[in-house]
């Protein structure tokens, strides 16, 4: 079991790893194994709370074999994890904690990549990605790493686990600790007192770190349906919401957190967990959401919400309007693609959305496409749909989109709520994606997600590899040994790039991977132009592409050629050593290469002599 460490190289612990442990025998292998392959210097704490089904004989057993690593506290059945988890922190000594539950378990490279995040930032947290395994895992904040992600304008506050590395410093500084006494919630207390403090908070979105693992047996506190009791998470959230009101003056930033507790866990009670309620429950549900908004609702937070939320808001005082709202929100969005394809610069799609399961209600309002970007989370557009019953057809104009992937969803809307789902799964068979098209500079690539086949735009080439050929015309040599290089560039089927496309000329060299760029002369219909110095090259063999600037990273094409239109080999003397070059097209596919050779009258007599 590999246990050598990376972080401090003076025996210091650079992170504690936390487990609570009460009646988890069974997962405890996979858990603790998880954290022992970490390749940091670090602890492992484990907190006994009371268990009875052998887990305290094994932890004995690994803290026996792993001594110095792996410590074991006992302590009294708590009921909870905040408990434990308080223990654990009062025995860490590492620079950093990392909390884990004993039946989820770490990547293996996790410490070691959020620490190396946290050591390079000074990072009070950081956020690992974190998976589902039958449980569901949060995504929003994981859509890319961040070095400094803004509390006030990123998703991180939306994770309230505990389930990331924290700076003990802060902790302790501020006293930052779990509540105790409450089967669920101790953590968000937990995490809103820590991101109150923070100063710098990291993502490591990259890497699977934390694995979230449902129990087959269904007994983990959070699969329990009591867990999530309507009227209990909106008694438990308050404490939360007060801390965080305590360290935030109002305004813009209190707002944004504030969205995130009346979206996630305030207005989330009068979706399915109100209707699985009766009558009574319903009015006790409801004046406790009412009683929320009268305390912390303001404008900026009104601002922030949804459709549906701002909905339920204004029917707070109708529970059937609320009945109704939950309804059509648990109803099914059905959806089929029917149709894509290009006109002109515009991406046309068709296809059928309904809502299923609506009896009673009155039926669906519009449809339109929303593009949502992978690359900013603000990034959203909407596009009307002309609708015939339940067929729809939108219309995609590029000019719309900026660079980055944009995942096509359609949107129906029904009294007033707004229900998305994801478009290009369910399609008539015969669809395929449209070729990629040329607009300006600029290239989209529609195309279908491997994951679940859904219709997403690539535009600028992000993820896919751009289509396209750059074809040599003609070489001839010029004054300077230059290489006079003449060429056509198509994007995709048919698409001429237009003069500020055309980036540079780069060569390759193929066993040392250096690069040389020259420069490109665009010429109109897609031509272009270049004079490389190959008689300056260092000696080796040289692959040419040329690089094209297409609304996104740089996209480079090799260079095709064929014998007819490569110049001759080329040699010369300056002073005592003789030069070449042999330009040529490579076998097979034929491709632009050149070969320079420089040969100096020490290495003619060995070869000579040999």
């Amino acid at each position: 079991m590999a246990e050598q460490p990376t972080g401090s190289d003076d025996g210091s612990v650079d992170v504690s790893v936390i487990i609570p442990v009460h009646n988890c025998r069974d997962f405890l292998d996979r858990s603790l194994t998880s954290a022992l392959v970490q390749r940091v210097n670090k602890e492992i704490v484990v907190v006994d709370d009371g268990s009875t089904d052998g887990s305290a004989d094994l932890l004995d057993l690994y803290a026996h074999y792993h001594r110095g690593v792996i410590r074991v506290v006992r302590a009294e059945h708590s009921g909870g994890a905040g408990g434990p988890r308080n223990t654990g922190l009062e025995h860490a000594r590492g620079r950093y904690v990392f909390f884990c539950d004993a039946d989820d378990h770490l990547g293996p490279e996790a410490m070691e990549r959020m620490l190396a995040v946290a050591d390079r930032n000074g990072s009070d947290i950081v956020l690992g990605k974190i998976v589902g395994h039958g449980r569901r895992a949060p995504v929003s904040m994981f859509q890319a790493s961040a070095d400094r992600a803004e509390l006030g304008t990123s998703a991180v506050y939306n994770s309230l686990s505990c389930f990331k590395l924290f700076r003990r410093e802060l902790l302790d500084r501020h006293r930052i600790r779990f509540a105790e006494g409450q089967l669920v919630g101790e953590d968000i207390y937990f995490s809103v007192h820590a991101y109150c403090h923070a100063k710098v908070i990291s993502v490591v979105a990259d890497y699977d770190c934390y694995h979230l693992v449902a129990r087959p047996d269904g007994s983990s506190i959070m699969q329990q349906p009591s867990s999530r009791d309507p009227l209990g998470w909106l008694a438990m959230i308050r404490r939360p919401i007060a801390l965080m009101a305590q360290h935030v003056e109002p305004g813009p930033l209190r707002d944004h957190l504030l969205r995130r507790h009346f979206r996630l866990d305030i207005f989330a009670q009068l979706g399915a967990p109100f209707l699985a309620a009766d009558e009574v429950r319903r009015k006790e549900i409801a004046h406790e959401v009412a009683a929320l908004c009268d305390e912390w609702m303001t404008p900026g937070v009104m601002a922030r919400l949804t459709t549906t939320d701002r909905q339920r808001l204004s029917a707070l005082g109708d529970i059937d309007r609320l009945v109704r709202l939950a309804d059509i929100e648990a109803a099914t969005v059905w959806r089929r693609l029917t149709g894509l394809r290009w006109e002109g610069d515009r991406l046309v799609v068709e296809g059928e959305a309904t809502l299923d399961g609506l009896d009673g209600l009155d039926g669906q309002g519009g449809v339109a496409l929303v593009l949502r970007s992978r690359n900013e989370e603000a990034g959203e557009v909407a596009v009307p749909a002309e609708t015939d019953g339940h067929a729809f057809s939108a219309r995609i104009d590029l000019a719309e989109l900026t660079s980055g992937v944009w995942d096509l969803h359609v949107a129906v809307e029904c009294e007033g709520v707004v229900r998305l789902g994801r478009l290009g799964a369910d399609r008539e068979s015969g669809i395929t994606r449209p070729a990629p098209r040329l607009v300006g500079n600029v290239v989209a690539l529609p195309y279908f997600t491997r994951s679940n086949g859904n219709l997403s735009l690539d535009v600028g080439g992000h993820v896919l590899t751009v289509p396209g050929s750059v074809r040599l015309t003609r070489t001839r040599w010029a004054l300077g040994h230059r290489l006079v290089i003449d060429g056509a560039i198509t994007v995709g089927e048919d698409g001429i790039p237009e003069a500020g496309a055309v980036r540079q000329l780069v060569w390759r060299e193929r066993h040392t991977g250096r690069e040389r760029t020259e420069r490109v002369v665009s010429l109109p219909g897609g031509m272009f132009a270049s004079r490389p110095a190959v008689g300056r090259f260092a000696p080796g063999t040289w692959d040419a592409y040329l690089e094209l600037e297409l609304g996104g990273p740089p996209a480079r094409f090799r260079i095709e050629a064929d014998a007819d239109t490569v110049a001759e080999p080329r040699s010369w003397w300056r002073g005592p050593v003789r030069s070449s070059v042999r330009p040529y097209a490579t076998a097979g596919k034929g491709r632009l290469s050149t070969v320079v050779r420089k040969i100096t009258p020490r290495a003619l007599l060995r070869k000579f002599l040999d």
